[in-house]
């Protein structure tokens, strides 16, 4: 091993959780390139659960914009600078980012064009939302992977998707947590989302979830904030609402040997391609080309038959569909999601 080997290697990205559960992959494959090379992760207060314990990551650091903004960033820049690094690798696009890699000591600093400070970045790669190679739609986890490739021209692109699933820092105390729950057969369903539009219609899911509570124990998960959607799609059934009981780590291993997981375009699709869960993944005002699709095997994209001229109206969707009619959702039947449980 010689000097410049053992440096460690920095990787940032302070984006939501969604990206960052899929940020995993591009820290998991790095250290299988460089075993030796100490990684440490950059990411934004309230998703450091998904990366800490990773046991291939030596350092953790947490970016708490409630104490203050301007002042922990810079905070933690000086602390920062005191490594020399190896390679800082920028998967966000936004300029906080970009400055924390400029300010870096560092041989290489690689990331996206798109960032506005990029021009400090020793290589960087264009970030296209779609991007098709050969007529193929390219996942975020390919997207972040030309990084490495333009830090390294020998790692091999393409390569097998699923092969670079996300992972997760689960534990035996996490499934411990849910076994009680799993002790029948269990289908999951998360039913929220930020953005209205790219949440699947409520009466939708209370439907489904009636036909689902025939044959299966329904678990019902999401935050504290999704409690009072998740008791109203419950209804009348016996489905139980873990809404606020679950952390994430412990939702992913909740999902792990489910019948079948039913999840928006959102973050606990994520959570179940890390865990291999079977899933079913609703996009409404969203298309999967943009690259924020499922990665498990068996995971089936549902999505309007009928080709609607509004769709998609936007990367990350919208409070209300623009058009007022919301066909996107509507036109996913609950005969389709259910048509999905049988599948391998």
């Amino acid at each position: 091993m010689t000097p410049s080997e053992s440096k460690p290697i920095l990787i940032i990205q302070t984006a939501f959780i969604g990206d960052t559960i899929l940020a995993s992959s591009f820290a998991k494959t790095l250290h299988d390139q460089y075993p030796d090379a100490p990684l440490h992760f950059f990411l934004r207060k309230g998703n450091e659960g998904v990366i800490r314990g990773l046991p291939f990551i030596h350092k953790v650091w947490v970016w708490d914009k409630g104490e203050g903004k301007v002042r922990s960033l810079w905070r933690l820049i000086r602390e920062l600078r005191q490594y020399e690094f190896r390679a800082v690798f920028n998967i966000h696009r936004h300029f906080n980012s970009g400055l924390i890699t400029a300010c870096m000591r560092a041989r290489a600093k690689i990331g996206f064009k798109q960032n506005p400070l990029s021009f400090f970045y020793s290589r960087k790669v264009n970030h296209r939302i779609p991007h098709t190679v050969d007529r193929q739609s390219w996942h975020e986890v390919q997207r972040n992977l030309q990084l490495l490739q333009a830090f390294e021209a020998s790692f091999p692109m393409p390569f097998k998707l699923q092969e670079f699933r996300p992972v997760l820092p689960i534990t035996i105390v996490h499934k411990d947590k849910v076994a009680e729950w799993k002790t029948k057969p269990f289908v999951v369903v998360a039913p929220a989302s930020v953005w209205f539009t790219k949440q699947w219609e409520e009466s939708s899911y209370t439907e489904l979830v009636k036909r689902l509570a025939e044959k299966y124990q329904v678990l019902l998960i999401g935050g504290p904030g999704d409690k009072d959607l998740c008791q109203r799609v419950k209804g009348t059934t016996e489905a139980i609402n873990l809404c606020g009981k679950l952390n994430l780590l412990e939702s992913a291993a909740l999902m792990e040997g489910a019948e079948r997981v039913f999840v928006n375009d959102s973050g606990p699709l994520h959570l179940a391609s890390a865990v291999n869960a079977k899933t079913t993944a609703f996009f409404c005002a969203t298309i999967p080309q943009f690259g924020y699709g499922p990665l498990a095997a068996g995971a089936v994209v549902l999505e309007s038959p009928e080709k609607l001229d509004c769709r998609p109206c936007g990367l990350h969707g919208h409070t209300s569909c623009p058009k007022g009619h919301f066909k996107c959702a509507k036109n996913v039947t609950v005969e389709m999601a259910l048509g999905t449980i049988s599948r391998p």
